[in-house]
């Protein structure tokens, strides 16, 4: 598909996402999130079940019921950094861009080559790692490296009416004048970077 290997930025932009949790207490998983409608416990859930989804995934394992959406137990933090571990493990075998990847929740029976599949799980942490700095009220950064490869997948995610079906991992995108790089990005695929602010 390209040649930009996305394994890289994506483990930096996984690392990103564990660091943050590292500071995850227990009265801030009812917090809000710029997802809709999910708590800081339920983005947590929903990013811990796509790393068991994608990891499987990078096996050739299409088994839908892997992606439906896990419990964190006791210890929704360490849930959440087991499940990091585990799919940045399966990133790094041999050849695994090389493979074809079954991913039942993009809905299509066809599998995805690895490299474009390793940039859907790339762009998505990239962004879901802002998701949860912006809940704990913080912020993330990333290298220009990754921010320019998460660039380069952003533009490749359709815009329209498509961002407005049910079930759809983007919003509308929205317009944004800012010159920072990765507000862009997240303007781009739906996210308001002034979040909780309204646009």
């Amino acid at each position: 598909m390209h040649t930009v290997d996305y394994v890289s930025p994506d483990a930096q932009a996984v690392r990103a996402s564990m660091e943050l949790v590292t500071r995850v207490t227990d009265d801030d998983l009812a917090k809000p999130t710029p997802c809709r409608s999910w708590t800081l416990y339920g983005l947590l859930a929903h990013m811990a079940t796509q790393h068991y989804g994608f990891a499987a995934a990078s096996r050739g394992d299409g088994d839908a019921a892997l992606w439906k959406v896990r419990d964190l137990g006791a210890d929704p933090v360490k849930a959440y950094l087991d499940a990091a571990e585990h799919v940045l493990a399966a990133f790094a075998e041999d050849s695994v861009t090389e493979r074809q990847f079954p991913l039942p929740e993009f809905g299509t029976d066809q599998p995805f080559p690895g490299q474009q599949a390793i940039s859907f799980h790339f762009i998505d942490y990239v962004v879901h790692s802002w998701d949860v700095a912006k809940s704990l009220g913080t912020t993330v950064t990333f290298t220009p490296e990754v921010l320019d490869a998460a660039r380069e997948v952003a533009q490749l995610v359709p815009t329209g009416d498509l961002r407005l079906t049910p079930g759809s991992p983007f919003g509308p995108d929205i317009p944004w004048s800012g010159a920072d790089p990765l507000d862009k990005i997240l303007a781009h695929l739906g996210r308001n970077p002034s979040w909780p602010k309204a646009v």
